[in-house]
């Protein structure tokens, strides 16, 4: 493969059937592409099948502006469900925030060092706490004080900047704030959350203290698509680690806080490679 050349990446869902790897693999030979990857997928209790696919545009036949069109005919034919994406896209993206700075810091730092192909240049913040550190890595700031009065006025206010940027995408590194459901329906698959695993079983203020109290051995975090259920949306990543009978409330935060980091971003990156395929509330997250 010649190094730097873009990949085309089409994701599918459709009613299972004989032949589809077969006829979907022969429109990508048949316009001499190379396929690099293929990862498929069948939920036998829905019977819905579920695909993955990514070929070298290096050498092929069509034209990047052109592939959807030509892809339609086979669209009809059997019946699916699609996305095209491009590997060499870079989607502008918002990063939310309250006051805690440990998801935030972790992005920017994946940002720089090119693990998430993404233009994350606006933190949006319900406080000003967070400004010096997000200016300091010449990304602009935003604040919009919410209260149960001003709350859809405010959101109003945010999705007008957002929109003036185009922006695609959003993660909740930690914003502490629930989304109205307008909100979220403007942006379907397209706002990540993350929180900790207790939920729903230490749902509300203070989880790690609760989980203390209770003697957990597992702690855990999640992230997930944001939809009109709180917490309900299809989940993309969960980790969880050890707890000892030695460890402090303050363990449980730090080890919270760790996990928290790291199943937030491979959310982000597995949404960002294409990786993620919704169907109802459920996905599948190809390798």
């Amino acid at each position: 493969m010649p190094s730097g050349s873009a990949h085309a990446i089409l994701l599918i869902s459709c009613p299972d059937r004989m032949g589809l790897v077969a006829r979907i693999s022969d429109f990508v030979f048949k316009n001499n592409g190379n396929i690099l990857h293929a990862d498929e997928h069948i939920d036998d209790e829905v019977g819905l099948f579920l695909m993955r696919i990514e070929w070298d545009l290096a050498g092929f036949n069509l034209a990047r502006d052109s592939i959807q069109t030509a892809l339609q005919p086979l669209a009809r034919e059997l019946a699916f469900d699609w996305q095209l994406h491009f590997s060499d896209e870079r989607p502008p993206g918002a990063i939310f925030v309250s006051k805690y700075d440990h998801c935030l810091q972790d992005l920017i730092y994946r940002c720089r060092a090119g693990e998430l192909a993404a233009d994350f240049s606006l933190v949006v913040s319900n406080h000003p706490d967070l400004r010096d550190l997000v200016e300091s890595h010449g990304l602009e700031f935003l604040v919009f004080p919410v209260t149960a009065e001003t709350k859809r006025a405010q959101e109003q206010a945010v999705r007008a900047e957002l929109d003036r940027r185009k922006i695609s995408l959003i993660v909740l590194a930690r914003y502490m704030q629930i989304l109205t459901e307008d909100f979220v329906l403007r942006y379907p698959n397209r706002i990540i959350n993350i929180h900790h695993s207790f939920l729903p079983a230490f749902a509300g203020p203070r989880p790690y203290h609760q989980a203390y109290r209770r003697g957990v051995k597992l702690i855990g975090a999640t992230s997930h698509y944001v939809t009109a259920e709180l917490d309900g949306g299809p989940i993309i990543s969960q980790d969880a680690v050890r707890i000892s009978h030695r460890d402090s409330v303050q363990d449980l935060i730090r080890k919270g806080r760790d996990l928290e980091r790291v199943v937030l971003a491979q959310a982000v990156r597995a949404h960002l490679q294409r990786r993620v395929l919704v169907y109802g509330n459920k996905t599948a997250v190809f390798a």
